[in-house]
């Protein structure tokens, strides 16, 4: 069902699906206790019901077809791993480390988005000196 959405749409799902993700993570200070899958698809429904242009463009039919949400859950779910995969660039891992060296910290992150909110975070903590 998924494949008959026009490549904008699912562009458009892939972004909110990842955005959403990351708010979400950020929120919770990337920390793995404090994950709810149950919590993240609240956050979700509320953003695409609230701010995704692209879900007033699906058929009110395809939005309550069952197999459309299976479709949906798998491409959270591949969207998620992938994020979760991708490991930092070598300039966030410098940047964080020189800040961690600065602050005398030690916050660990294992992927590019776990690595942009650490970044953020020691960039407030320099700024807020």
């Amino acid at each position: 069902m998924f494949k008959k959405l026009s490549p904008n749409v699912k562009s458009s799902i892939t972004r909110s699906i990842t955005q959403t993700f990351e708010q979400y993570m950020s929120d919770i200070d990337w920390d793995e206790d404090k994950y709810d899958i149950e919590t993240y698809m609240a956050y979700w429904r509320e953003y695409i019901t609230t701010k995704a242009l692209w879900y007033t463009n699906i058929p009110e039919d395809m939005k309550s077809n069952p197999k459309f949400h299976e479709d949906l859950a798998q491409r959270i779910n591949e969207n998620i791993v992938r994020i979760l995969n991708e490991p930092p660039s070598e300039e966030q891992i410098a940047a964080i480390q020189m800040m961690q060296e600065a602050l005398d910290t030690h916050y660990e992150y294992d992927c590019k988005a776990e690595a942009v909110y650490v970044e953020t975070l020691l960039k407030n903590h320099i700024n807020a000196q």
